[in-house]
């Protein structure tokens, strides 16, 4: 076997073996005093430089990765940074349009129909529910420590200051919050708000309006509402075990309630209400044009109007504690 032939051989076993052993087989081959081929000799000098070119196109790939992650995140950025502009948007023309002339009274009154007289019988089993619960499961404890004389006053003060409250506003977001991200997102998909602008009728006061203020003036009411069936809940649940008398359990029951347990809770059912009606007519109105777009609206429109109502009763505790 000639020379040629035995680096043939041998070029064609390093591209299994790597490149450590042509280079051992060229050093054995240089003490043997053999003659090397100058193209197998260019051949190898080239493999010496593959791994190189190797670290700079995976270089290459990992800049391009990196870019275009940067330009993703870039985006969802700006989609965030725009989206809050919309809202502020959004709640600036309402707000300019509650003030304004012709206010649309016969509409507002069918949305205070449609979202006070309609929801009255979810929210009184919801209410009788809760009395009866909380009176169940706080009156062992107490009969415990021989303190069932307060169960009325505490049942009342939980009920009035925070349960009836927050579930009543978490009740009606998800009624009446997907009701009107449904009903307004069907609206702009089927080009009927397009079409009242089209014939001169302002959309926002027509539709926007008189639901946000129907919702700010029914939530209130039935959250007071849902008290006092939740106190009559909490009067039936006494005596599934006792014998307490109508008038000696509400007047136990309104000895511990002051003013000052009464006003914070009634005036922040007012937020509650107006940011259901805003979340609500936001996502529909600012829904796409797809049929899929009107299930996320009512989608998105009952977790949004849910968590601002945590959060709007977690800034009202924290100032009523301050009073």
């Amino acid at each position: 076997m000639n020379d040629v032939t035995y680096f043939k051989c041998y070029v064609t076993l390093s591209k299994i073996k790597g490149h450590t052993f042509v280079r051992k087989t060229l050093n054995r081959t240089r003490q043997n005093k053999r003659r090397i081929p100058q193209g197998y000799c260019s051949i190898l000098t080239m493999k010496k430089f593959n791994p190189v070119i190797k670290i700079k196109e995976i270089a290459t790939k990992h800049s391009i990765r990196l870019v275009e992650k940067t330009i993703a995140k870039t985006t969802e950025a700006g989609n965030f940074l725009t989206n809050i502009a919309d809202v502020f948007i959004f709640m600036t023309r309402v707000i300019k349009e509650t003030f304004s002339r012709n206010f649309e009274f016969k509409e507002f009154l069918r949305q205070c129909f449609q979202i006070g007289y309609k929801t009255l019988p979810l929210i009184s089993v919801t209410g009788i529910i809760i009395g009866l619960v909380l009176t169940i499961q706080s009156r062992p404890a107490l009969l415990s420590f021989g303190a069932v004389g307060m169960l009325p006053g505490m049942v009342a003060v939980s009920l009035i200051r925070e349960m009836g409250p927050v579930i009543t506003a978490l009740i009606c977001a998800g009624k009446i919050g997907s009701g009107m991200g449904a009903e307004l997102g069907s609206m702009k998909v089927s080009e009927q708000i397009d079409a009242m602008e089209v014939s001169s009728t302002n959309p926002v006061k027509f539709l926007i309006v008189t639901r946000v203020l129907a919702a700010t003036l029914m939530i209130p009411l039935l959250v007071l509402y849902a008290d006092a069936l939740g106190i009559i809940g909490c009067w039936a649940g006494a005596n599934i075990k006792g014998d307490v008398s109508l008038v000696l359990f509400f007047t136990q029951a309104f000895s511990h309630i002051d003013f000052i347990d009464f006003l914070p809770a009634l005036i922040k059912t007012f937020f509650f209400g107006a940011v259901i009606g805003f979340v609500g007519c936001y996502k529909g109105y600012t829904a796409g044009r797809g049929t899929e777009s009107v299930g996320t609206a009512a989608n998105s429109a009952v977790v949004l109007s849910s968590l601002l109502v945590i959060i709007i009763d977690l800034i009202a505790v924290q100032i009523t504690d301050m009073l």
